[in-house]
């Protein structure tokens, strides 16, 4: 007998207040290069006004073993456990405007029956709109604006926005059962698909976190702070290239990635695309990766900018 998907969360005993609100649904894990999900979560519990509305229970949907909880060992003691939490939070905009915020980390079993109670949740609070946002890792540079991949049940919610594939098999992620299970539901979802340098994806990157936050606030109407956010973005852009002036072979990765990139822009305003002859020179993705990692594996024991 099919367990009951209610039965992995808790809800609050004063439920949001907001009428037809979105849901932000951001997810910690294996698909969030240069953490712009998690960032953006972060960000924007720190900065605006929130409350939980629902916990769900986390021992039944991680493997600890898989990623381990920080915990602290202060000289002869524990002195503090670091536990995952999932929770859908009501958030305040700006504006006043209250929407849904999940945040935590993404499940690593159970899909089905999590992706059951969050979309049961959403017919319970009237959501209208379910948006969610991540990085993925592309052979970019960082000198040239920051790209996406929009995703949608409806090609309206996304008319806006150019695809950059045609069709492909890729690895499963919760945020995208999610939005297909709402989409045979007749729901709105859509989705962004931030991409990132593949040399940062495993490091902070708030460039690509303000790209999701503007998506996310163009889509939603949401009134979103990004001021400080704009202002580590730039800090952290200044000291990759410090980086990278600093190595002549970094510097020709970049170059390169930045030629690929430019041909590409052509392309497509030639009616092209990144398959076009000239971009046969180019280092592939695999090869410039490897050289960068091994850039930066050489300087500070692999840390980069955070």
């Amino acid at each position: 007998m099919p367990l009951d998907p209610r039965e992995l969360y808790e809800l609050d005993a004063r439920p949001p207040e907001a009428e037809a609100p979105v849901l932000l649904a951001l997810f910690d894990g294996f698909l969030d290069a240069g953490k712009a999900g998690k960032l953006l979560g972060g960000h924007l519990i720190e900065r605006m006004e929130h409350r939980v509305v629902a916990t769900f229970d986390v021992d039944q949907l991680l493997d600890y073993r898989s990623r381990r909880p920080q915990m602290v060992f202060d000289e002869d003691h524990w002195a503090d456990a670091k536990l995952p939490e999932l929770v859908v939070r009501e958030v305040t905009d700006a504006a006043g405007e209250p929407f849904l915020l999940l945040t935590g980390p993404e499940p690593d079993q159970q899909w089905n029956r999590f992706v059951a109670a969050l979309t049961g949740l959403i017919e319970r609070f009237g959501v209208r709109l379910t948006v969610t946002a991540h990085g993925i890792p592309m052979a970019v540079p960082h000198t040239r604006p920051v790209g996406m991949t929009a995703h949608a049940t409806r090609k309206e919610l996304i008319a806006e926005h150019t695809s950059f594939f045609n069709k492909v098999e890729v690895p499963g992620s919760v945020a995208a059962l999610l939005e297909f299970r709402l989409g045979e539901q007749g729901r709105d979802a859509l989705g962004f698909a931030v991409h990132v340098p593949h040399y940062l994806a495993q490091l902070g990157y708030p460039d690509a976190t303000v790209a999701a936050l503007r998506a996310v606030a163009r889509s939603t109407g949401l009134s979103l702070p990004e001021e400080e956010l704009v202002e580590t973005a730039e800090r952290t852009r200044q000291e990759i290239q410090q980086q990278v002036d600093a190595s002549e072979d970094a510097a020709s990765v970049v170059s390169a990635l930045e030629r690929q990139y430019d041909l590409y822009v052509e392309a497509q305003a030639k009616g092209g695309n990144l398959l076009a002859p000239d971009l046969g020179a180019i280092p592939t993705a695999d090869e410039l990766g490897a050289e960068f990692e091994r850039f930066l594996a050489e300087r500070d024991g692999g840390d980069g900018p955070a």
